[in-house]
């Protein structure tokens, strides 16, 4: 790719080769590439973006093949609010326009221990547990509403869908925390609060 302080110019070919290397490598938790052990030099910023409805774009057109975007999350890293794309050899800024991820379908399970568990499926297949570990967080929408986003993994997260939204307020409920009427939703025992009961309650 580039050398240290330059845009990357190799192309989408020399990316993908990169990419496919560097998923070769030692594999990380859950066979992902140890990318949270790589700190190579910047190599400048690629004309990559991932847009709000998760269609990842480079030099301004949509990528069409879904394995080569799936190949290129795996080496996806957030450092400092700014994406990534990191090999052990080099690494190249990329624009996010929200949330990496999208949070796409959504499965109910029951534990024995900790009751319900929630499970979300990513726009790049990843099945992601929602628990302590992986939780939900609400964030206030232009139209008044919230928006959803759960933690995939290191510093990334996935924008849930506005449908699923609807969904998780199906099943929310109505707790007292810190001596205050929170509506929240709960999964792998943990509870995440949404907003005051009366918040949501006017949103929806």
């Amino acid at each position: 790719m580039a050398k240290q302080g330059q845009t990357t110019s190799q192309g989408l070919e020399g990316l993908t080769v990169a990419a496919r290397e560097a998923s070769n490598a030692r594999p990380g938790e859950k066979g992902l590439p140890p990318v949270h052990l790589w700190n190579p030099p910047f190599c400048g910023d690629l004309d990559m973006r991932i847009a709000s409805d998760g269609t990842w774009f480079y030099l301004g057109t949509p990528i069409g093949r879904p394995a080569l975007v799936r190949l290129f999350s795996t080496i996806l890293k957030r450092e400092d609010g700014k994406h990534f794309l990191v090999t052990p050899v080099e690494k190249v800024g990329i624009r996010v326009d929200d949330a990496p991820f999208l949070a796409v379908e959504m499965q109910t399970e029951e534990d024995g221990e900790r009751g319900r568990l929630l499970r979300f499926r990513t726009n790049v297949d990843d099945w992601v547990p929602c628990d302590a570990g992986h939780r939900l967080r609400f964030e206030m929408a232009a139209d008044g509403g919230l928006t959803p986003y759960l933690h995939v993994r290191a510093d990334l997260w996935a924008k849930v869908t506005r449908a699923l939204y609807y969904d998780l307020v199906d099943m929310g409920e109505e707790r007292v925390v810190d001596g205050q009427p929170m509506f929240g939703i709960e999964s792998g025992g943990a509870f995440f609060t949404m907003a005051d009961a009366k918040q949501v309650r006017d949103a929806v």
